[in-house]
Parts: structure tokens; C-alpha cells; sequence
């Protein structure tokens, strides 16, 4: 037996006299770390190449661990299956075994329905037509599903065996036993070895990307398109294939893959600034990034077809164990309709029906320009003209397309733009560079593949590195002091313009990643309005490390008191904020008569600044509206706490224990909470709380933090883990 560590939270447990290699963890790009590590290299057998790699995988007894996926199976199952050939009819790695899936009940159940809506979306023409699309069209995209999926659509059980694993030990195969010894904490068994592995992120652990990407600067332009991402989801050196638009100065996401955090910290992007993301579809290498755009401090605007939309929402639901409607919890839906330019305050999109075995969207962009309209066409997960063809069918009963459908699609594909991004991954699912060797587009530029360019590709289209831009409209303004402006007029909106013009009119400074601001300690002589990118703000002594993004005021609260700063501020990306003189900031809130107010809710946002669920990520606005209407109760020891439905309780002082039936769960000190089923379910109380020291405790109405996505996020990541902590039996 072997126990390998892969990355952070994953680990590779190998037994080869039982045939037996299991990937333990399976957050995003588990794949790629495993082939960086050599756990999965290229073969060939019997005149046959194919891949090495796990044949079972742990998977984490949560979903959530950061506030990351943690479990993420649907690319090693496709590695396990097609890469290495386990199913495939004939391959000499088809021993007739299956791929186990191992964990506990809801996990597994969880896992298996999102493989299921990752292979194929929307499964029926009933679950087509509730997203609005006819009853004949619908029979079509039937016929077109069943025909990728050569004419079976396949339940999970089917293609994987599932192994629950509670609290006795269990036989995975061949003598191999695995047995659960705590929360993401298990015990392989076989002929007298054991070995422990603990897939438990720790501390401030994140999961980490398979690649570095550097830092980059970019430039706000009229409208441009910075290429984040070429690669797929077996390229371990790129980002999977993903665009990001600016049109008048916002910031518009085309896709949000694996390590988004990653891509976006690269090139300087807070998660705040971040206006909407279009999404093609739901398969894993561009869907798995949503979770972090829900860590918001606003609902960012998703942009997708009813369809599209229908069959993410089914996927995530799986995932996370929840109702399809609660993503409305964490974003601003925004429908788009199919084969019409959508006006979404300037920039048009238009949204075509793009054949895969899920429903998937092309996307095509413009805007009006003095010579007519600039456009960008970015097609992700096309099919290749040559796939298409073989399905073409007269007959309406079998499984296919008509030759109408394919003519209109092929149109499509072939519509000429200012700057084009196609699929060129090749296969049964993706595109082929050369179908477009007739295109008229001025620019094409060759994506979504892991493998080096031939010299035919290279006469058909360009390729581009990451953070490069093409620029179609360059803009003649500076967005940065338009965005200084807007957060402060949300930051103060009763105060006139002119009052607000005299804070713009401070310099400008950018930070380069790794940069303190303000140390701790030092008494500050300037503010920082963060504007772009992301900083840190940390205090080691307490454990306190919470990210900052646009909107947040750096070193405020002790700058308007003439006090050292209680942490240090520290850049994590290119950053760049409103610098302002503390003594000016300080006058301009006394003479708009505001420096009253902000002193009164002082100590009340230091708590909120030092806590886990409030001092990342929000703006200084959204924490001093919280800050407005908490109220402070005290309870003496040993009083049980009186928990009003759709309240939050935040720990001002003291201690409190959080138990079930007697069992203690957890126990929290100052800046701790409880109460979060009271907020995500309106529920009584599935937990109990009581004071074990003299407490002081600032409850906080639900109210105030429903439209924070990151604050429910949060929320729902320690219910999920505090619940399964009170059904732990060892």
C-alpha cells in the first residue's frame, strides 16, 4: 500500500496486488494534478494508447470546504471511462469492472445525479419544453441527445459502482477495506497494512491550481476581450477555455471554469467588479467557478437562455443538495432568448442553439461602432462539421438531426465577426480548426485544446496567452476615476456631487501584488478606496486573514480616529484604489455630517471587519449597514439563547456552545455566529445554543443580509458542516 499526497485536500491511495487506485478528493482539476504528478501518464498495449490513472474515488463527506467544491467527480469519471478505456467496447483496459464512487449516502447520491445532468443536461422532451422550448422542437433535441449518447441515455449506476461507507468498515474490492474514521477522515485496510488519509482542508487551506499564470495589469478599454483561458479540461499548463469582456469600463465573464479565483487574481480582478458572466453551458470546465462569483458582496447578473439556464440550475442543485430556485439566491437572473440580439445596456448578445449532448449556447457579440458594428463570436463546445453530417437523418422516428439543421448550424458557425474563438478540441463533441479554413472572419483565434498547434491549424487561425487582449473599440476615457465615483456615491448618496468630486480628484495609486499598504501598527496617514483587484487584511496574533475587493475603504476606521492600524493591509493582485489624505476624509465626513454616524458603528465594524463571515469580501458600505441595525443582548452563564426565526447571532463577548441533544457541535468565541438555519431555512431551531461564559451578542436581522451572496454562502457551507457534525455517531 501507498499513500501519495497530490495537492492540497487530494491524496492517491494505490494497493496494485488488489488493482486497486483510488483518487482520494476530487476538487477542481484533480485530473491535471494527478497527470503533474505522474499518477496518470500515457500507455500503449497491444497497439492501443491510453492512460493510466485511479479506477475509485473518496469523495469528501461535505460538498463544500472554503466555500470551494469539494467534490467535483464528473472529468476523473470521463478519465476513467474514455481515457483509460474502462468502458469502451474492445480496449484492453476493459476488464468488465467498474469505476467505484466511495462515500457516505447523500455524497454519493448527490455525485451521481450531478454525473448524470453533467453527461446530459435536460433528460427528457418534458424537462426541454418546462424551459420553454416547443413540443416538436424539443422532440429534435431528444433525437440529437440520444444520438451523442449512441442512442441510450445511461443512468450513473449504470457506467460506475457505488461503495456507502458508514460507520463499519466496508469492502471496496479484492480484500481492500476502507472504514470512516471522522468528518473527511478515512482508514484503508488490506492483509494487515492500513493507511489514514485526511482530506480535511485546515486553517486557511485552498485548494490550489495546476498552474501559474503570473501577474497582469488590464486596461478598462470601450469594449475588448481578454483571453483567460485556451486550454481544456486535460490541459494542465492553461485555464480552461473562458473570455472576459469590457464594454464602457465593466466587466463581463464568458464562462467561469476550474480555479477562477486563480484566473481572476492574475489579472487583477476582484470578484466585486464583476457586472455578469454569460454561460455556454453546464459542463464542468465552464461551470465549476460559479460558487466563487456567489462570494459577492451583490448578486452578480447571469446571462443565459431559459434552456442553458434550466440545466445549470438542475446540475448545481445536485451538487449542493439544494431546490433549483435558490440560485436566484445568489444571483441576478438575466434570461436571454435564442437567435436574437439581447440589449443589455449597450452590448448586444446573441444566443444560438449550438449541438452537444447538453444544451449548450454560442455566443455572438457586438456593439454599434462609427463604421457599423464590432463584433466578437466565442464558440465554445461546437461540434465538428464532419460529426454533424454523420448524423444527418429523412427520417423523423430515428435519432439525429435534419439536413435543414445541420445547414442553419453550419451557417452559424461560419458567420463572419471582428474576432472569432472557436473550439478546436476535435472528438465527438468539439470542433475541428479546419471546418473554418473558409471563414471570413478578420481574426480567428484557435481554443479549448490541450495539444500544440499543427501547421495547418496555424494557417487557419492565431492562438492567445493568457491576460492578452484584442482590443475591437479602445476607449478614450479612464474608467478607473468613473468607478472611484460610483462607489462613493453608494458609499454616500445623500452627499452633493461637488463634496464627492473633491475625494476624486486624490491620486490614483496602484499596488503591485505582495505590496503592504498599511502595516500593523502604523498610524495611517492616507485611506486606500480599493477600486480593482484584491487585498488581504490579516492579523496573525488573532488568526484573523480576510480578503478585501472593490469597495472597501483600507485603513479607514483607524485613519478617521488617528489610531495604529489593528492589522496589516496587504495586496494579493495588481490592486489599484483612490488614495486620500486622512485628515481630508475626515473633514469631508465632519462637513456632510457623517463622522457622527461612522464613529457610533466603529466597534461594531471592527467585529464585523475581524469576523470570518463578514470581513471578506464586503464593501465598507454593506458593512456599515449592518453595522446600523445590530442590537446587543447580554446572557449570563449557563442561559440558553432565545433564537428568533430569521435572525443571525454574532459574539460580541464570551463564549457560547452550539449543541445537539446534548452533544456539543461547536464552541464559539468573539466574532463567531449561530442561527444559520434560522437564515437559510426560516426553521425554529435544528440547533441549540447556550452562553457558557457572560455574553454579549449583537443579533442581526435576516433581512439585511439576503441579497449578500457571499454572507449566504458562508452560511450555508457551516450548516452543511455543523449538521453533519451533530449525525456523527464515532
Amino acid at each position: 500500500m501507498k499513500k501519495i499526497k497530490v495537492t492540497i485536500g487530494v491524496y492517491w491511495v494505490e494497493i496494485p496486488e488488489a488493482k486497486l487506485y483510488v483518487l482520494c478528493g476530487c476538487p477542481a482539476d484533480s485530473v491535471k494534478h494527478l497527470m503533474k504528478r505522474g499518477l496518470i501518464v500515457p500507455v500503449e498495449k497491444n497497439g492501443v494508447f491510453f492512460e493510466t490513472g485511479p479506477n475509485a474515488i473518496l469523495l469528501s463527506d461535505v460538498s463544500l470546504q472554503q466555500e470551494q467544491f469539494s467534490n467535483l467527480a464528473e472529468f476523473p469519471v470521463l478519465q476513467m471511462l474514455y481515457r483509460q478505456g474502462l468502458i469502451m467496447p474492445s480496449h484492453p483496459n476493459n476488464t468488465g469492472e467498474k469505476p467505484l464512487l466511495i462515500g457516505i449516502e447523500d455524497q454519493i447520491r448527490a455525485q451521481v445525479e450531478y454525473i448524470y445532468r453533467g453527461n446530459y443536461g435536460l433528460v427528457s422532451a418534458e424537462e426541454i419544453m418546462q424551459a420553454g422550448i416547443p413540443e416538436d422542437a424539443a422532440y429534435d433535441m431528444m433525437r440529437l441527445k440520444r444520438r451523442f449518447a449512441f442512442g441510450n441515455i445511461c443512468k450513473t449506476e449504470e457506467l460506475l459502482e457505488t461503495r456507502i461507507v458508514r460507520d463499519e468498515a466496508v469492502e471496496l474490492r479484492n480484500g481492500v477495506f476502507i472504514q470512516r474514521k471522522g468528518i473527511n477522515i478515512y482508514e484503508f485496510k488490506y492483509n494487515g497494512e492500513s493507511i489514514t488519509v485526511d482530506i480535511n482542508l485546515t486553517g486557511k487551506e485552498e485548494y490550489e491550481a495546476p498552474y501559474q499564470l503570473g501577474y497582469h495589469e488590464i486596461r478598462r478599454e470601450y469594449f475588448s476581450v481578454i483571453h483567460s483561458g485556451e486550454g481544456d479540461g486535460w490541459d494542465i499548463n492553461r485555464p480552461c477555455m473562458a473570455s472576459i469582456l469590457t464594454f464602457q469600463g465593466k466587466i463581463y465573464l464568458i464562462d467561469a471554469g476550474p480555479n477562477i479565483t486563480h484566473s481572476l487574481r492574475a489579472l487583477g480582478i476582484g470578484v466585486n467588479e464583476i457586472e455578469g458572466i454569460f454561460n455556454t453551458h453546464a459542463h464542468d470546465d465552464h461551470f465549476n467557478g460559479l460558487p466563487i462569483l456567489m462570494r459577492a458582496d451583490h448578486k452578480i447578473k447571469y446571462f443565459a437562455t431559459p434552456l442553458v439556464s434550466s440545466s445549470v440550475m438542475k446540475k448545481l442543485s445536485a451538487l449542493l443538495t439544494m431546490k433549483e430556485e435558490a440560485f436566484s439566491n445568489y444571483f441576478d437572473i438575466q434570461y436571454l432568448d435564442f437567435d436574437v440580439w439581447n440589449n443589455i445596456e449597450g452590448l448586444e448578445v446573441r444566443p444560438v442553439l449550438s449541438p452537444h449532448p447538453l444544451e449548450t449556447s454560442i455566443f455572438f457579440f457586438r456593439t454599434l461602432w462609427e463604421d457599423g458594428y464590432k463584433s466578437y463570436a466565442h464558440l465554445a463546445d461546437i461540434a465538428a462539421f464532419n460529426v454533424l453530417e454523420g448524423m444527418i437523418t429523412d427520417e423523423p422516428s430515428e435519432n439525429g438531426i435534419s439536413r435543414e439543421y445541420y445547414n442553419k448550424i453550419i451557417e452559424f458557425y461560419l458567420t463572419p465577426a471582428d474576432l472569432k474563438k472557436i473550439d478546436i478540441s476535435g472528438g465527438l463533441i468539439h470542433g475541428n480548426a479546419e471546418d473554418f479554413s473558409e471563414d471570413t472572419t478578420k481574426r480567428i483565434l484557435l481554443s479549448h485544446t490541450s495539444l500544440e498547434l499543427t501547421n495547418i491549424q496555424k494557417e487557419i487561425g492565431g492562438s492567445a496567452v493568457f491576460g492578452m487582449a484584442d482590443v475591437l473599440i479602445s476607449s478614450d476615457q479612464d474608467y478607473t476615476k468613473s468607478i472611484a465615483f460610483m462607489n462613493l456615491q453608494t458609499f454616500f448618496p445623500e452627499v452633493p456631487k461637488h463634496e464627492l468630486n473633491m475625494l476624486l480628484n486624490c491620486p490614483v495609486e496602484t499596488f503591485n501584488p505582495g505590496t503592504i499598504m498599511i502595516g500593523q501598527g502604523v498610524i495611517n496617514e492616507y485611506v486606500f478606496l480599493i477600486l480593482s483587484g484584491e487585498a488581504e487584511f490579516i492579523i496573525s496574533e488573532y488568526d484573523i486573514w480576510n480578503r478585501l475587493a472593490s469597495g472597501f475603504i483600507a485603513g479607514e476606521l483607524s485613519g478617521i480616529l488617528g489610531t495604529a492600524s489593528p492589522g496589516t493591509y496587504r495586496t494579493l493582485s495588481v490592486v489599484k484604489t483612490l488614495k486620500i489624505p486622512c485628515e481630508l476624509y475626515s473633514k469631508f465626513l465632519k462637513r456632510n455630517n457623517l463622522f457622527n454616524d461612522l464613529k457610533e458603528t466603529i466597534d461594531k465594524r471592527i467585529l464585523l471587519q475581524n469576523s470570518w463571515l463578514f470581513g471578506e469580501m464586503l464593501s465598507s458600505q454593506k458593512k456599515f449597514s449592518i453595522a446600523e441595525q445590530m442590537e446587543c443582548s447580554s446572557y449570563s452563564e449557563g442561559q440558553n439563547l432565545p433564537l428568533v426565526p430569521d435572525n443571525l447571532y454574532l459574539l460580541k463577548d464570551g463564549e457560547v456552545k452550539i449543541y445537539s441533544g446534548g452533544k456539543t457541535i461547536e464552541t464559539i468565541v468573539t466574532g463567531g455566529f449561530f442561527g444559520t438555519e434560522l437564515i437559510l431555512l426560516k426553521a425554529s431551531r435544528l440547533l441549540e445554543a447556550r452562553a457558557t461564559k457572560i455574553s454579549e451578542i449583537y443579533s442581526i436581522q435576516g433581512e439585511s443580509l439576503k441579497d449578500i451572496p457571499i454572507v449566504r454562502w458562508k452560511l450555508l457551507a457551516t450548516y452543511e458542516k455543523r449538521i453533519r457534525a451533530a449525525l456523527i455517531t464515532f
